[in-house]
């Protein structure tokens, strides 16, 4: 074996070790026996059957969402151990998972099986044995979310059950309530739609689905190297081109993946043993690498799941969601890119040579052919085909463009992995969405949102500012237990309301608000999982990996108030001149901001520069002319200041340089 393959190898391994300390859904059983048959025949029905939904039609959506849940914790607890570390010790399925199994499979199928009598019982009443089966559902559901995603989420979930059982006892009156009781509260998470089946099951089961499949099929196509080279060959050859490269490769693999530490590993394998190599401090490397894969999860068109919950809640079409996320989106990896750029400029690193870079020409026309289902899925949605149909394009052009080479070529065996594999990786998202939905149904009948959302009005005095600080802050909190889904559901049924109603503000930059907030927990320290993964690989201080992406990562948290204050950069009431001017505004801001994150704007920054940078940055993201041209202004000021520096010690090197002699 070459050198090159063992490093490949050992890069692999690395990533895999990566994965499962810090990606709760990669740690299931690797050795199952004779039931590797059952979920491989049971995950490849699951993505046939959502297939062909998805071509021909839902079914009612309780029937849809019950066929999608209790296949799905079938598969849970066959796959996923009672306890992290026992997956790689076990030879097959314990005798007990295997009764939890088909339990969960059976109390959601119930729904199904007896719809009739379940539709009569609402209005009837329900018997002791509907009590039962969702009491039997609640539990089953949150212990297959505890093992693919993690206790937090359980422990938010078990307080709001909580809470709906004894609010009557809640000291503070305003959010205190009657109580109701366990039956009742039982059967309403569990057979009415504001629970368990409520909007965020159906949405997984009609939409993220399919685009979790378009991702698997893309990713077969190896399209991942491809957008590797890709990156390595538009930026590689500029300054801090390592780290340039890493921020535009992980903005192009999360069009195909919303996972922050899947992103993380996948790339991060890749790139940052590269920055590191180039000079870049580990730290810096996994910061960078941490930061632009978190980003994955607002980079359309396959956005993180929220996007597709977001789309119903506000009532709009997929394609709205893209294009109020696309100038975001670009601003987040911008101020990124800008970041590394000026710590590449502090520490003189250098691009890469030509001779090391792929030829952009050559990899366009021997593989551009890869962006075709990219291409398809998003004209789909924007011409206005319905996201499901727009995936099953998706997902055809992706298997016609798999058929180009004959690495890629899908045989029966092949077909039958990658239909598997599709179940799989929608196996902790379908977890997730479906207990935030007992979090929703609970806000629903408590009336825990009004409760809340008169609770940031008060205590922020009706100031706006600091309604946002609060939400902003509670999604940060919230977002370092709770995956992002779970986290928008939560926040969007609770916060968001309060925004809209309280201040009048448009419901979409309000939505993206929260959603972003929910995303950055991933880098913020000190639960930062894409920030620890990546601190894994570059062999790094973890806290401090986190705490560097944050500052790359700075617009993340700029960028939210920008469209509240400014919601033309979510394209509402935009005219082309002010989308221009917003943009460069918003551009230059990220480039002070930035630049005092660093220390770095043309020459080492002063303490009092930094603070100068800052401001400077902040009043050109803020709207307003007299704003904008104040923040002109300071930048300006220290680049006049910087460059006369920079002049003049470098005047004073050539003094003190020895003379020649001739």
């Amino acid at each position: 074996m070459s050198e090159k393959e063992t490093q490949a190898k050992a890069a692999q391994t690395d990533a895999q070790r990566m994965l499962e300390k810090y990606d709760k859904e990669s740690q299931f059983r690797i050795h199952i026996g004779k039931w590797a048959w059952v979920v491989t025949f049971i995950g490849v029905s699951l993505t046939i059957f959502h297939l062909y939904a998805g071509y021909f039609g839902t079914l009612p959506s309780q029937k849809q969402g019950a066929i999608h849940l209790g296949t799905a914790l079938g598969i849970i607890f066959l796959l996923y151990p009672i306890k992290s570390g026992m997956q790689k010790k076990q030879k097959t399925v314990p005798w007990y998972d295997v009764v939890l199994a088909f339990s969960a499979m059976y109390v959601t199928y119930h729904k199904i099986i007896f719809f009739d009598s379940i539709l009569q019982s609402r209005i009837s009443g329900y018997s002791t044995i509907d009590t039962i089966i969702s009491i039997l559902g609640i539990l089953l559901l949150l212990e297959a979310t505890r093992r693919t995603v993690g206790i937090p989420i359980v422990i938010v979930a078990s307080v709001m059950i909580a809470y709906a059982l004894f609010g009557k006892y809640v000291p503070t009156q305003v959010l205190s309530h009657p109580g109701f009781t366990f039956d009742r509260i039982a059967t309403n998470l569990w057979f009415q739609e504001s629970g368990v089946f409520g909007t965020p099951i159906q949405i997984s089961s009609k939409f993220i689905f399919l685009f979790l499949f378009f991702g698997v099929v893309l990713v077969h196509t190896k399209i991942g190297k491809f957008f590797n080279d890709l990156a390595f060959a538009v930026t590689g050859r500029y300054t801090g081109g390592t780290a340039k490269a890493a921020v535009a490769a992980s903005s192009l693999q999360g069009m195909v993946s919303g996972s922050s530490v899947g992103n993380t590993v996948a790339s991060g394998s890749f790139t940052i043993p590269m920055m590191k190599k180039a000079g870049f401090k580990p730290e810096f490397a996994a910061g960078t690498e941490a930061s632009a894969s978190t980003g994955g999860q607002i980079m359309p068109p396959i956005m993180g799941a929220a996007a597709f919950i977001m789309m119903e809640y506000l009532g709009v079409d997929y394609g709205t969601i893209m294009l109020a996320a696309a100038i975001p989106a670009a601003l987040y990896f911008s101020g990124i890119f800008i970041g590394t750029h000026f710590e590449a400029k502090r520490l003189g690193i250098h691009g890469l040579p030509k001779s090391e870079l792929p030829v952009l020409k050559d990899i366009m026309l021997r593989y551009g052919y890869m962006l075709i289902p990219l291409v398809v899925i998003i004209g789909t949605v924007m011409i206005g085909f319905t996201p499901q149909r727009a995936a099953i394009y998706g997902i055809l052009s992706a298997f016609l463009v798999s058929l180009v080479r004959k690495e890629t070529r899908l045989s029966l065996r092949k077909t039958i992995d990658v239909l598997e594999q599709g179940a799989r990786v929608a196996l902790p998202v379908i977890a997730a969405v479906a207990t935030a939905g007992i979090i929703a149904g609970v806000v629903s009948i408590t009336g825990l949102g009004a409760k809340f959302a008169a609770g940031i009005i008060a205590l922020s005095n009706e100031i706006l500012i600091l309604a946002l600080i609060f939400t902003m802050i509670s999604c940060i909190i919230l977002g370092m237990g709770l995956p992002t889904t779970a986290n928008y559901v939560v926040t969007a049924t609770i916060a968001a309301p309060a925004l809209i109603n309280g201040f009048d503000l448009a419901p979409i930059a309000v939505h993206m608000f929260v959603f972003y907030f929910g995303i950055v927990a991933d880098i913020t320290p000190p639960v930062c999982l894409a920030a620890y993964a990546g601190a894994g690989i570059a062999r790094a201080n973890p806290f401090k990996s986190g705490v560097t992406a944050v500052k790359l990562a700075i617009a993340a948290f700029i960028i939210p108030y920008i469209f509240i204050y400014n919601p033309i950069l979510v394209l509402v009431d935009v005219t082309p001149v002010n989308l221009v001017i917003s943009l460069t505004t918003a551009v230059l801001g990220m480039v002070g901001v930035s630049s005092a994150m660093i220390g770095f704007f043309i020459a080492d920054s002063k303490w009092w520069e930094r603070i100068v940078l800052l401001g400077a940055g902040l009043a050109l993201i803020l709207p307003g002319l007299v704003s904008n041209g104040f923040g002109i202004v300071l930048l300006a000021a220290i680049w006049y200041v910087q460059k006369r520096r920079k002049d003049n010690e470098g005047g004073m090197d050539a003094l003190s340089a020895p003379s020649a002699h001739v």
